[in-house]
């Protein structure tokens, strides 16, 4: 997913700084260019920063390592009846491992998925009350708040529980609607 957004990513900055520049050539619009780069940079930096942050300071489980039985036999031999109870004894263990394994990374990515939801909320209204005065600051703080809500969202659904989706899924709508509503809609209303 990360080298299809960052190919999109610079697909809509050329066809941008070649709309600006054909349309006009004064230096207000080449700096309202570079304040839409800058946007960019700040909201895409913010939610790798979240993310990163996130996987540094709560690691993800570790995936267990498959004894050598698995890693270097044959589907036959492993599949065969045959086996001697020591391999089947280190078979058993690392299903168990597995299993194990899946039930922690469940476990993660739900708590991931609340850790980045929270960290999204806080950044959009950092961008709607502290930043509003700086336009191209607070745009890009919630453009990072809107990115870390979206993986807030896909490591949601790895959590295999089709209710805290439906949550996350829920809470991801009702930040949608009122951004729309507070960027959008309430400015054009007359005091």
């Amino acid at each position: 997913m990360a080298p299809g957004f960052i190919i999109l990513f610079i697909v809509l900055l050329v066809v941008l700084s070649l709309s600006t520049q054909r349309d006009q050539t004064d230096d207000s619009n080449n700096n309202m260019t570079l304040k839409i780069i800058y946007t960019f940079l700040i909201g895409i930096f913010l939610a790798v920063f979240v993310g990163v942050g996130v996987a540094a300071f709560y690691p993800e489980p570790k995936f267990p390592e498959p004894p050598i039985v698995i890693k270097y036999g044959s589907p036959d031999t492993i599949k065969g009846s045959e086996q001697p109870a020591e391999v089947k004894s280190q078979i058993e263990k690392y299903d168990r491992e597995e299993k194990d394994y899946q039930d922690k990374s469940r476990i993660y990515n739900r708590n991931c998925s609340i850790i980045t939801l929270v960290a999204s909320i806080i950044i959009v209204i950092a961008s709607l009350t502290l930043f509003k005065t700086i336009l191209f600051i607070a745009d890009g703080l919630l453009l990072g708040g809107v990115l870390t809500l979206l993986y807030s969202v896909i490591r949601g659904f790895g959590t295999e529980d089709n209710m805290f989706r439906f949550v996350v899924v829920s809470v991801g709508f009702a930040i949608s609607l009122f951004l729309g509503y507070v960027k959008f809609i309430q400015p054009t209303k007359k005091p």
